[in-house]
């Protein structure tokens, strides 16, 4: 008797190709950290340096842990994310440490980070949205939270795991001699006061606006619900 063909999901597809391209991303960065680019006769380097290998390669490791968290909390806490969700989270990751790091595009590309940050601030709102509303629907929970608290959590979700992301950066800058938080320009440069903080404010206040905009619309559509659910009564 033959086997029955197991069909995969696009999250699946998208999960596995993110899988393959961060082992083979990771692999690559390693040797170059113990192999490095040659220099130019003149002493210059290539784009490169070890510094920008090593951090490749933890960002590379840190991807393959976070890869399966989302699964593994929804087992955990017997909850449903949707497939588009897990499709959004996987885009991100490859965006922010293929593209971003290993293909460099936050350098080559105007305000990649930036961009990262807004989808990453939207899709976290979007996630709390979905949790505490599944939470509030369930027999289990006794508690029936308002639209506006439901609101208030995913913005607030989402705020909160952009600020640990910040103290990541701000951790492995110090521990390892990184510039995840652009502290350092191209030229050189190490920003004082001000000028220091910029990346890390400017990170912060686009996931905030993000989260809001989600947050917003989440509101709507739960207001709107409830008001079709009473005209229907």
């Amino acid at each position: 008797m033959a086997k029955k063909r197991v069909k995969r999901t696009p999250a699946e597809f998208t999960g596995k190709l993110l899988f393959f391209t961060l082992i083979i991303s990771a692999l690559y960065s390693l040797v170059r950290i113990v192999i490095p680019k040659p220099l130019f006769s003149d002493g210059t380097v290539y784009a490169h340096v070890r510094s920008d290998y090593v951090l490749m390669f933890i960002q590379c490791l840190l991807g393959l842990g976070v890869l399966s968290l989302p699964s593994v909390m929804a087992r955990k806490w017997k909850f449903t994310i949707p497939n588009f969700i897990y499709i959004m989270y996987y885009i991100f990751l490859y965006c922010a440490i293929f593209l971003g790091e290993v293909l460099n595009f936050y350098y080559v590309i105007p305000h990649w980070d930036v961009i990262l940050h807004f989808f990453s601030g939207a899709m976290l709102g979007a996630l709390g949205f979905i949790l505490v509303s599944q939470l509030n629907d369930s027999d289990m929970i006794r508690v029936s939270l308002s639209p506006f608290f439901v609101a208030l959590f995913a913005f607030c979700f989402a705020l909160s795991c952009g600020a640990v992301w910040e103290v990541y950066e701000f951790v492995f800058d110090g521990l390892l001699g990184l510039n995840m938080q652009k502290f350092i320009t191209a030229t050189g440069e190490v920003l004082v006061g001000h000028a220091a903080l910029h990346d890390t404010m400017t990170d912060v206040i686009v996931d905030a606006l993000a989260a809001l905009l989600i947050s917003i619309i989440g509101y709507s559509r739960l207001k709107a619900d409830k008001w079709f659910s009473k005209t229907k009564e």
